[in-house]
């Protein structure tokens, strides 16, 4: 139990260090930051909350493939939550090793390209008519999990992290924070719930 708890926490800290460097990396090569100007502000809490949430989280992992996505997740909940943006540089690993993951394990292969075909087109579909609700970065984000859940996980993911997003845009919204008509981050909440289902399955 301490070896794993050492190791996870060791492994956090490096995760933690590293991929804060990744994301100032991307800001700064990104010309499409919604909030270029309060950068360093929006990010003051991301080093200790990235620490402590890896080191828990990846002690509970089960493995070598949760832990790479657990990771990629995490960042990706970071940079939409400081700056709206979920990057291609990470989508596209979170892809590649949900499809060797789902290979290496044995999953039905043709049920998981189905979820990333259709959870990625349904979503696709969805971002056309919500006008900018939900962005590029969240049809890629859906349409890579599903690589990772196929189909019926995949709706369970994003039937939790609807309704898990809906609440906490609720509770803004009640609190003054958010406007209705103001853009709302819903990609945290679909990794949030993702991290929850690998961690649980």
């Amino acid at each position: 139990m301490f070896a794993e708890i050492l190791f996870g926490t060791t492994l956090a800290a490096i995760a933690t260090c590293a991929g804060s460097l990744w994301i100032d990396r991307l800001y700064r090569a990104s010309e499409e930051l919604s909030f270029p100007e309060n950068i360093s502000e929006r990010a003051k809490f991301r080093k200790p909350i990235l620490f402590v949430s890896l080191a828990i989280l990846f002690c509970a992992a089960q493995d070598l493939w949760t832990i790479a996505a657990i990771f990629l997740l995490a960042l990706m909940t970071a940079t939409d939550f400081e700056q709206y943006m979920l990057f291609d540089a990470m989508t596209l690993p979170l892809t590649l090793i949900g499809a060797a993951r789902a290979w290496q394990m044995n999953f039905d292969l043709l049920d998981c390209a189905a979820a990333a075909l259709i959870g990625g087109g349904a979503f696709f579909v969805l971002a056309l008519l919500s006008k900018g609700a939900l962005g590029g970065g969240d049809v890629k984000l859906i349409a890579a999990l599903g690589l990772y859940f196929g189909g019926e996980e995949l709706l369970n993911v994003v039937l939790t992290g609807t309704i898990f997003g809906g609440a906490a845009a609720l509770l803004m919204i009640a609190a003054g924070k958010k406007q209705r008509n103001s853009y709302f981050a819903y990609g945290p909440y679909f990794a949030l719930t993702a991290i929850y289902f690998l961690l649980t399955r």
